[in-house]
């Protein structure tokens, strides 16, 4: 069987592999950036993460001439009147490291006593084919700002988000228990069914 290809519009492969394990029961083959030899950033110059994800998705929709799928992610924190939010990846600066990111939030929340620490990682996917947006839909998932990073795993802001009921901070989950709970894969499976719904209008 030859799969349709579809684009996901990431240099990241973290993201990447994310969402090749959320769509693979889908008859599509998930192609990056980089497979597509595409170097160029868009810059998110949208006030809002749908703005973001609909003008990451069809510009490179355009420019690869490709179904493709862009998602706007953030981090919104009830202690900072729900900053970063579409601004999470420049928060610290527009060469900030993970790392670089997670020191400046931490200082931000300094002496934000437990009870005011909510957040929530909420993700807006967007998916275009032939430069028009045919599907939008988002995922949010809830929890504290720890107080010091811990885990290994994920990438961006997961070692400092904590899920009260998971006893445990997004980094110390493995792939599969995080994308049965995170904002992306909340909003991936719902992408799933809105193809599926669709049909050959998208798949073929």
């Amino acid at each position: 069987m030859t799969y349709k290809k579809l684009l996901i519009a990431t240099h990241n492969i973290g993201k990447l592999n994310e969402f090749r394990e959320i769509f693979t029961h889908l008859p599509l083959e998930l192609v990056s950036l980089k497979d597509q030899d595409v170097e160029e950033d868009v810059e998110e110059t949208g006030s809002t993460m749908e703005e973001n994800a609909t003008l990451k998705a069809q510009t490179y929709a355009k420019l690869c001439d490709m179904l493709t799928l862009a998602d706007d992610s953030g981090l919104e924190v009830e202690a900072l009147e729900g900053a970063p939010g579409p601004f999470s990846k420049r928060y610290a600066g527009p060469n900030a490291s993970d790392q670089d990111r997670i020191d400046y939030l931490l200082f931000q929340m300094r002496g934000v006593p437990w009870e005011n620490r909510n957040a929530q990682f909420r993700s807006v996917i967007s998916l275009v084919d032939r430069g028009k947006e045919i599907l939008q839909c988002q995922g949010i998932c809830y929890g504290k700002i720890a107080l010091e990073p811990k885990g290994s795993e994920g990438f961006g802001y997961d070692p400092i988000f904590y899920l009260p009921e998971q006893n445990c901070t997004m980094a110390e989950l493995t792939s599969e228990q995080k994308n049965r709970i995170s904002h992306r894969g909340i909003a991936g499976r719902e992408m799933v069914a809105l193809i599926s719904h669709a049909g050959k209008d998208v798949l073929c």
